[in-house]
Order: C-alpha cells, then sequence, then structure tokens
C-alpha cells in the first residue's frame, strides 16, 4: 500500500490565532501515523505561474490513514482553532507511488 500526502498552501492573515493550530495539529498528525515532511521554511516556484505562499506537506502511511485523520474529531478541534486566521488554506490528498517489488 503506498504512502499518502496532504500537501497544503495557505496565506497566514492573523498569526498570533494560527500560532494556536500549529500548537494543536501536529498531536493529531502524530497519533493518525504521520509525520510533516514540509513545515514552512524556504521555497521558490521553478516552473509555471504558481505562487505559494506557506507550504506544508504531511505524509501518512496510505490514503485511507490520512483521510482518517482529516475526518477524526481530534482534527477537526484543532481546525476550529485555525477558523479565520488565514486568507486562504488550500489542502489535497495524494496517493503516492507503490514501492517497486
Amino acid at each position: 500500500m503506498p504512502d499518502a500526502y496532504i500537501i497544503v498552501d495557505m496565506q497566514i492573515s492573523d498569526m498570533e490565532q494560527y500560532k494556536q493550530y500549529m500548537e494543536a495539529a501536529p498531536a493529531t498528525v502524530k497519533a493518525a501515523g504521520g509525520e510533516y515532511v514540509i513545515r514552512g521554511g524556504r521555497f521558490e516556484a521553478l516552473e509555471g505561474d504558481w505562487q505559494p505562499t506557506r507550504m506544508a506537506m504531511l505524509k501518512f502511511p496510505s490514503y485511507e490513514a490520512a483521510k482518517a485523520w482529516y475526518d477524526s474529531e481530534t482534527y477537526r478541534a484543532a481546525r476550529a482553532k485555525r477558523a479565520g486566521a488565514t486568507s486562504f488554506f488550500n489542502m489535497i490528498l495524494v496517493e503516492g507511488v507503490a514501492a517497486p517489488v
């Protein structure tokens, strides 16, 4: 079963409020078997017109595990702390490539 990735592009408009989300979300990710691969940090667009603002990427052991995390009561509570703290928050779930046998 291939890993799955959550990819997020966001623009934070209220950092003080967003810090509450940043404090709450990691424990929910870990509890679901996930890990942060990217959380902020330096980046640059190499091709195309996409100009992300702040990126995050999480890795989960499966697509189903990532969906279960997103739908979990604990992550819903963390998301509530983020409400109103971003101008936009785009999140996608992508299944990774199965490892060759």
